[in-house]
């Protein structure tokens, strides 16, 4: 399958740190969405996990996935979302990989607290590796321009605040 390019205008939204949402495939068919840490290098989107989680074992057993990376600030929400073929990396590859992904998330005394980094050392001993092959991505300030002439972001009250 051809690999679809994303807009330049999203590619700081994949540099920025934001909880994303990882939907991989269960044995049965239905979708195992989980709140994921991830790092996006050379195209392709990196999550730390344990080898024992559900993701991981849907990974294995089905190699694909979907991330969803959004913003949820009103007046700027926007997303991406990347759909493709999934892998696990393990050793020494995937600890360089993690301790990347810690690092973006993580202050350096967390990582150092023998309680927290070690922690999240010993925890996380893959990495999903996903190969974008397909992207979809969204702005709705754009979509309010174009389908409400402007009237969702600019009217006081029309959007109520999220909990």
């Amino acid at each position: 399958m051809p690999t679809q390019t994303l807009d330049p205008t999203f590619q700081g939204l994949l540099q920025g740190r934001y909880i994303a949402t990882l939907g991989t495939e269960n044995a049965d068919g239905t979708i195992h969405l989980t709140a994921v840490w991830y790092l996006f290098e050379d195209g392709s989107l990196f999550i730390a996990t344990s080898s024992k989680s559900r993701k991981a074992r849907n990974i294995a057993a089905r190699p694909k996935a979907s991330l969803m990376i959004d913003a949820r600030r009103p007046g700027t929400e926007r997303g991406v979302n990347a759909a493709g073929r999934a892998e696990l990396i393990s050793g020494s590859q995937s600890g360089e990989i993690n301790r990347r992904i810690h690092k973006r998330y993580m202050s350096a005394a967390a990582i150092s607290d023998p309680q927290v980094g070690s922690v999240f050392e010993s925890f996380d001993d893959v990495t999903i590796r996903l190969a974008p092959a397909s992207w979809t991505a969204w702005d709705m300030a754009v979509l309010d321009a174009q389908a409400f002439g402007g009237r969702l972001g600019a009217t006081p009250g029309y959007l109520l605040a999220l909990d």
